[in-house]
């Protein structure tokens, strides 16, 4: 038990960091907490499951690998790995300052930004059509900002303005245009509730970016203890609330339920299985 109590953080020990600007042993502790909150909630959410009605899964889907996804990314942080060392355009104390960039990170948010969109989507009932273009533009939105994050000339703050502009359609668009859908299922006040904490959140990721890997006004640990809690606020805390706010929506309604029969609900129609075989003529019956 002394052994589990008095354990060190390694981490970076095992894998050192690199660059003016790198992860302290404080960050890596925090991204360990970061890194358990998600495994944790994976576990749980996982297991409902099993418990979950058969038409009533899609959600547990769509959490569990953000979830997961966002477990293997923080484990990655945490440990140091999975990083560029870049050089800093902005705010560099002299020449040749550098900054740990973590890609993970990325990864993370390429999965789980499109979740959230699809999630909130098909609450809100909107069209295939309008969910596949929110997934298209939190794409746009996560990769502007990591192209942007290894570009080593100020024309870094073009891209930061491309994906910005994603992220504003992407926030009238699930707010506007799902709060309209929603009404029409009768879902608009667990949809404003949890489209307005997903937008806050959003929000703040610009800030968050601006400060950190975009204009390096914040050092690498601050800026992961920053993302660590939007990120625990987006994907852990906002899943759950889904897991408790869906006991109470007709999937039926909302034409959500596909999870209820296989790949294949219908597996085709046998007319010579299913039609009444024609009936034999009588011997010496004269025909018609």
């Amino acid at each position: 038990m002394a052994i589990l109590l008095n354990r060190a953080n390694d981490a970076l020990s095992i894998n050192p960091p690199s660059g003016s600007e790198e992860l302290s042993v404080n960050g890596s502790d925090w991204l360990w907490a970061v890194t358990a909150i998600y495994v944790l909630s994976f576990i749980i959410f996982y297991a409902t499951s099993f418990v979950a009605r058969s038409g009533e899964k899609i959600f547990h889907y769509l959490f569990t690998i953000a979830l997961l996804v966002g477990s293997i990314s923080y484990f990655a942080i945490a440990s140091d790995l999975a990083y560029e060392e870049v050089p800093v355009v902005n705010y560099r104390p002299v020449d040749g300052w550098t900054r740990q960039i973590f890609w993970a990170e990325y990864v993370n948010w390429v999965v789980s930004f499109p979740v959230v969109a699809i999630a909130l989507g098909l609450l809100s009932g909107v069209s295939w059509a309008t969910i596949f273009y929110n997934v298209a533009l939190s794409w746009t939105w996560v990769i502007s900002y990591l192209v942007s994050a290894f570009t080593v000339s100020n024309y870094k703050w073009g891209f930061y303005a491309f994906g910005t502009t994603a992220w504003a359609l992407l926030a009238f668009n699930t707010l506007i245009g799902g709060s309209t859908a929603a009404r029409r299922v009768d879902v608009a006040r667990d949809h404003t509730l949890l489209a307005g904490w997903i937008n806050l959140l959003w929000l703040l990721y610009p800030i968050a970016w601006g400060l950190s890997d975009g204009g390096n006004r914040i050092g690498v640990t601050p800026a992961y203890i920053f993302f660590g809690v939007l990120d625990v606020l987006l994907v852990p805390a906002l899943s759950f609330a889904f897991l408790f706010l869906s006991s109470r929506w007709d999937y039926g309604k909302l034409n959500i339920a596909f999870t209820r029969y296989g790949r294949v609900h219908q597996a085709g129609e046998f007319p010579e299985k299913t039609a009444t075989a024609p009936t034999a003529p009588v011997v010496g019956e004269q025909a018609a």
